[in-house]
């Protein structure tokens, strides 16, 4: 095992151990600065959630909206700092992945049985998301720069020409390969951002904006409020890649990876702020509860600055792609050469990469649904990694003292995500069953 970057200190791997750990994407590099953390965040977070916060206020209404929002960026700060602390905080080890952290807490397999699932579910759900929104982000463009004799192509081809382009990318070997991808949708992220709520202001307030809840009864309602719930959680889904992308930062003992680590956190949550709150409570304000469930379907005019917006945000979710589809290339790479023996060849990663590029693709084109997918996954994978796991593993190994501020605190989170975890599938399943009611498969 490879106990520190320092190189005063031994390392036990065997030759066979060195070789796979410097073939696996996230374990291959550790040359990373701490501006690599801070775009690599951004990119993480602010995806295709980010678009369907004026529909989550839609839903959630004025005060509860916008006391969750700052509540979740509170507490996922909070949670996000506690992964950073607990990276390297068995001296000489380093936690690289977040089921290894898992495992050091509740035990070799308990750990995987806990973690993996949950962690597999956020990354292969937020990929199906970003296919989805890739493909309705060029139909949008498509649509708006094509007004006359247009042939009308299917939802499905969109989502298949968004995919193209990472059967190419999905074969950058690791974290640092994609920095500059990353660094380029980390600006996209801001731009489409901002456009989303200057255009929306451009529009000025809709005449006839209601912000009553529009469901037609109070069951409704309900079932509506628990899919905003799991929207708001789908935004802040960063963590499930923290301790990859720290992994890349070379850590001493007299350096630790923390400390460059936390400061590109800071920016990048400074930057997730200047992005979630004005796009949320603008577009909400502009359109109330008429708005779309993705904010740029609303804005047609001024056309350019909207087909911009569109092209940021593919820009931006092929960076978000990829960081997501890294660590699960990871354990699916780790599992086949550590455990089923096969040899790290280039062959091996072309055949898994391509596959799971595939069934991502096929998957987004059967369900399509971008609000019911942001409330499902927002509430049964995306709370527990975000808002109450990093809690409970801090809980479990540094013991705080009862009812102390630390204890209260981390309790406080643990309540909010099991409530979110329960909630929000309920509200986000019942709005894809509404969606499929009228869907045509393919279309």
């Amino acid at each position: 095992m490879r106990v520190s970057s320092d190189k005063n200190e031994v390392d036990g791997r065997s030759e066979e151990q060195k070789r796979i750990d410097e073939w696996l994407p996230i374990t291959s590099s550790r040359n990373a600065k701490w501006w690599y953390s801070a775009f690599h965040n951004v990119t993480a977070m602010v995806g295709a959630g980010v678009l369907g916060l004026p529909y989550a206020m839609a839903e959630l209404g004025w005060g509860p909206g916008i006391a969750l929002l700052v509540v979740s960026w509170v507490v996922t700060l909070y949670t996000l700092w506690q992964m950073v602390e607990m990276h390297e905080m068995v001296p000489g080890k380093r936690f690289d992945r977040y089921h290894e952290l898992g495992q050091h807490v509740f035990g070799k397999k308990m750990g995987l049985y806990i973690v993996v699932p949950q962690q597999l579910v956020v990354e292969v759900g937020l990929d199906i998301v970003y296919m989805v929104t890739g493909g309705k982000s060029l139909q949008k463009i498509h649509d708006l720069v094509c007004t006359d004799n247009c042939v009308e192509i299917k939802l499905t081809y969109y989502i298949m020409m968004f995919a193209s382009v990472h059967f190419v990318l999905s074969h950058l070997p690791n974290f640092n390969a994609i920095s500059g991808v990353s660094l380029l949708a980390a600006i996209m992220s801001l731009s489409y951002c901002i456009i989303a709520w200057a255009a929306s202001i451009e529009k000025d307030k809709q005449p006839d904006v209601s912000y009553a809840y529009k469901a037609k009864n109070p069951g409704e309602g309900v079932f509506n409020f628990f899919s905003g719930l799991g929207e708001v959680a789908f935004a802040y889904a960063g963590h499930n890649v923290v301790l990859e992308i720290q992994a890349t930062i070379p850590s001493t003992p007299e350096k630790p990876s923390k400390g460059p680590m936390w400061k590109g956190v800071v920016v990048a949550y400074i930057i997730v702020a200047l992005c979630y709150f004005p796009v949320a409570l603008i577009g909400y304000y502009i359109f109330g509860n008429s708005v779309s469930d993705n904010i740029l379907i609303s804005l047609n005019k001024p056309t350019w600055l909207i087909v911009m917006a569109n092209a940021f945000v593919i820009l931006h979710i092929i960076g978000s792609y990829q960081l997501y589809a890294i660590p699960v290339f990871d354990m699916v790479e780790t599992y086949l050469v550590k455990n089923r023996k096969f040899k790290p060849t280039w062959y091996l990663r072309f055949i898994t990469r391509n596959l799971y590029v595939a069934i991502t693709m096929f998957i987004g084109i059967i369900f399509p649904f971008f609000g019911g997918l942001l409330g499902f996954f927002g509430g049964f994978a995306f709370a527990p990694t975000t808002y109450f796991l990093p809690c409970i593993m801090w809980l479990a190994i540094y013991k705080p003292k009862k009812w102390g501020l630390s204890w209260t605190t981390n309790w406080f989170c643990i309540i909010l995500g099991v409530l979110l975890t329960i909630l929000a599938p309920i509200g986000g399943l019942r709005t894809i069953i509404v969606q499929a009611k009228t869907y045509k498969f393919f279309s």
